[in-house]
């Protein structure tokens, strides 16, 4: 369910291999245009409204570990459960009205907010033969589905999740500075941007709305926050944005956004971050991209400061131990299910926004070089910021003035 597990590939090259084996060598093709109502096509999106519990990966939700049943340490696999269908059958259209019906069970008398989520999930495409990956790619559809199920199911408490389908750029397009990549991200998020456009003519137009990603699809919830929020009406709807694994620079991101850093912990109509390592973190590889891609304002970031709103306090520049963590989801060796272990990681903000989680966790062999553990970052914390986007909708909602 974490999926991002394809970037095995990466323990395995030094950079320069990574970058050979990983970087399309041909040129970039111009995509054609979606057709214009494309997305009104319930099989363009892994997540809407009027799918069902059962089909939408979005609604799953993973039991806690028993303490008795743990073994020689918290981080044993659960008992799997079968994986949803890679392939995405027609559904009905959506309803324009919340509902719980499709929400996780919550506790008597603590009814989340309504909200809608927009969730952009990451890259699941590792081929070299395109830029973009195309829409019939089986491999990456199902890796995109079950990311989907392992991430975007951390916001369940809302009243709709929409999740698209788009043709996103391979993940060799991070790892140079090619024109081509930068046009491959450019084409993702024309898609994006176009599902985008349809979730605000579906849902009711006084829903608040939180944009969430992880790492490309958190870049492009930071795009759509510069372009089609920042300044505009629009911002007075969004209660939260968590383009969570896309390093934020204070400097130079941040201040296109629209909204501020959270700071506090009950704080709403903010952006939330961070990028987590264990220790010692040697994030050489990630600060040497970091440096070299322009910010939203176009400046080089360079070394400026990175967004980091700690998971687990929900402060900025946080520090939390191990035993406020509300729960870790510990996948299956087979990525199809995973257990919620209590209290088995820490975090913490250095000096430079990296957000450090103690001694490397045990939860598969998916963590990057460098104690890179990007491909966990929602799963570290999955029950905490299942608590936090509730929490911070429902400060949001009661501060905005009586109609």
């Amino acid at each position: 369910m974490l999926a991002l597990g394809v970037l095995f590939a990466l323990r395995l090259f030094s950079d320069d291999l990574t970058a050979i084996a990983l970087v399309p060598s041909s040129e970039f093709v111009e995509q054609d245009p979606l057709a214009s109502n494309a997305y009104q096509d319930p099989a363009m999106w892994f997540s809407r409204p009027g799918m069902g519990a059962a089909n939408d990966p979005a609604r799953w939700q993973p039991a806690f570990a028993v303490p008795e049943a743990r073994g020689d340490g918290p981080f044993v696999s659960a008992s799997p459960s079968p994986a949803p269908s890679a392939s995405t059958s027609p559904s009905p259209a959506p309803s324009r009205s919340p509902s719980s019906s499709n929400r996780a069970s919550s506790p008597p008398g603590s009814e989340p907010p309504a909200f809608a989520v927009f969730f952009v999930h990451p890259t699941s495409y590792l081929q070299r033969s395109n830029w973009n990956a195309p829409l019939d790619d089986a491999e990456s559809q199902s890796r995109a589905r079950l990311m989907v199920r392992g991430m975007a199911s951390a916001f369940n408490q809302a009243s709709e999740i929409w999740a698209p389908r788009y043709r996103q750029a391979t993940f060799g397009a991070f790892l140079t500075d090619a024109p081509e990549a930068q046009q491959a991200l450019d084409a993702a998020y024309a898609d994006v941007s176009q599902a985008f456009d349809f979730f605000l003519d579906s849902i009711p137009a006084d829903m608040p709305i939180v944009l969430a990603g992880h790492s490309q699809g958190g870049y492009h919830v930071t795009r759509l926050m510069r372009d089609k929020v920042a300044g505009t009406p629009l911002e007075s709807r969004v209660a939260m944005a968590y383009p969570i694994g896309w390093p934020v620079s204070l400097d130079h991101d941040l201040p296109a956004l629209g909204l501020p850093a959270c700071t506090e912990a009950d704080q709403g109509g903010c952006v939330m971050s961070w990028a987590s390592f264990a220790e010692p973190a040697e994030p050489g590889q990630f600060f040497t991209r970091y440096a070299a891609t322009p910010g939203l304002d176009g400046q080089a970031r360079g070394g400026s400061p990175i967004l980091c709103v700690n998971p687990i306090s929900g402060t900025l520049n946080g520090s939390a131990p191990a035993g406020a963590n509300s729960g870790t989801l510990v996948p299956e060796d087979d990525l199809s299910s995973g257990e919620l272990v209590k209290g088995a990681v820490g975090a913490r903000c250095n000096d430079i926004g990296l957000l450090l989680i103690g001694d490397p966790p045990d939860l598969g062999p998916y963590a990057l070089p460098g104690n890179n553990y990007h491909v966990y970052d929602i799963p570290l914390f999955w029950a905490d910021l299942q608590a936090d986007v509730v929490r911070r909708v429902r400060a949001w909602s009661k501060s905005r003035p009586a109609p």
